[in-house]
């Protein structure tokens, strides 16, 4: 790998990053970032592995090294937590998370020396909070996000309670998980570094499943049970933290506990809130007017400024004011209900259920189409995958609704494709 010059690694690596679908916006910032967490021929090593999970054999072939080398390679990455290492069948696969959410976090997920932490997190804050063209495109391009909030769960009444499916629930997650880990708090960390951390609890990160396991593995998260961490999901609940994880149905891999000064989601739902950065829950507050005192205490708990006090246009108390909700950029998280001392505010469906992707596969796959990446999945590292393989996103493909079929046949030009859309019609 001598032919490969410290820009051209990373620049290789930034083309990798950007063939899946939650990319990277290349500048001098994210190059920093970079030189960081990666050496040079770490970079240039990364930028040649594929899309899909990949075993130490493939990495050797395609890194043209042997076998030995190459599992030391990945191992050390993964004990970076740059890579997610995945035992399937009594075989270990590795896998190249994004960015975000992926190893931009892990890195900050615990405390460590062998890497400048303070000056990472001043370089992320300028990557994502000044310069402000990636946590846009993240959070605001296409329309399916990584993201989703869950339901504040001590908000919500018996009735409530029925139309709550148990993916929904964090608690559920918790309770269903094969690993449940937990990890030092990204963007409370990020910000320590920066002096503008708020108080609310720093050990809280969680982290599931497969990516749980690898980072239980490595010690980026310490192994937790059910009932602690149902513990620690009750803290979050007492600091008003807002609970945001994976847009998954199934084997969700990160709940994160969210405050509105700090973390990413949050911030993004506040400044790109008409976009719809994150998927909200099918819940909306629905505030009694004339049980409203105007307290305002909602308004400071709301973690996206969705809330606001307005004139209660009240003929005998001039200065009354009352609750004004933005139902366009509302989570629905349910934070307003729990802080509101009159019980004026409680939850009611959406109109219009928030349809929420089955998988990590399912959602990888219609974000793809979204943001016209569709041919990176199936003709992963510049060949063709195996039939397998592509049979698996295809199957996704062929359940989604017409008019995304349409733009993954659009995007692949592929009589194939547009074959089997109409079988599958038939």
């Amino acid at each position: 790998m001598a032919h490969h010059t410290l820009k051209s690694g990373y620049a290789e690596l930034t083309e990798r990053l950007n063939r899946f679908p939650q990319g990277v916006t290349p500048s001098g910032l994210l190059q920093n970032i970079l030189s960081i967490l990666f050496t040079e021929r770490e970079a240039a090593l990364v930028s040649l592995l594929p899309i899909k999970p990949f075993t130490a054999e493939k990495a050797a072939a395609l890194w043209k090294i042997p076998l030995a080398d190459a599992r030391k390679t990945l191992d050390r990455l993964a004990d970076k937590a740059l890579l997610l290492d995945i035992e399937e069948a009594e075989e270990m696969q590795y896998v190249l998370p994004p960015p975000m959410a992926g190893f931009f976090e892990f890195s900050l997920m615990r405390i460590r020396d062998d890497i400048n932490q303070k000056a990472l997190s001043e370089l992320f804050y300028e990557y994502m909070n000044v310069e402000e063209d990636f946590i846009k495109s993240l959070f605001t391009d296409g329309e399916t996000q990584l993201g989703r909030v869950f339901v504040h769960e001590p908000a919500l009444t018996p009735e409530n309670a029925l139309h709550v499916l148990d993916y929904e629930r964090a608690s559920e997650v918790i309770r269903t998980a094969s690993h449940r880990g937990i990890g030092v708090c990204y963007c409370r960390h990020k910000m320590a570094h920066l002096g503008r951390s708020c108080g609310a609890p720093m050990d809280i990160c969680m982290t599931f499943n497969n990516s749980g396991a690898s980072l239980i593995r490595h010690g980026f998260a310490r192994a937790i049970d059910v009932a602690e961490e149902l513990d620690l999901l009750r803290q979050a609940y007492d600091n008003n933290l807002v609970q945001f994880g994976e847009n998954v149905r199934q084997r969700v891999n990160f709940i994160c506990n969210c405050c509105g000064c700090c973390c990413e989601a949050m911030i993004a739902a506040r400044r790109f809130g008409m976009l719809h950065p994150v998927h909200t829950t099918n819940f909306l507050p629905k505030v009694n007017d004339d049980a409203c005192t105007g307290c305002g205490c909602c308004v400071r708990a709301c973690p996206v400024e969705t809330i606001c006090l307005v004139s209660a246009n009240d003929p005998h108390m001039s200065k009354r004011e009352k609750v004004k909700l933005n139902e366009e950029t509302c989570l629905g998280c349910g934070l307003c209900v729990r802080n509101c001392p009159a019980d004026a505010i409680r939850l009611e469906s959406r109109p219009k259920r928030v349809i929420t992707p089955l998988n990590s596969t399912h959602r990888v796959v219609v974000m793809a189409i979204e943001r016209g990446k569709l041919q990176n999945l199936i003709f992963d590292n510049r060949a063709l995958m195996s039939h397998r393989a592509m049979a698996a996103i295809l199957g996704v493909i062929l359940k989604l609704p017409p008019v995304k079929q349409a733009m993954a046949s659009r995007q692949m030009k592929s009589r194939y494709l547009e074959a089997l859309i109409e079988r599958f019609k038939n």
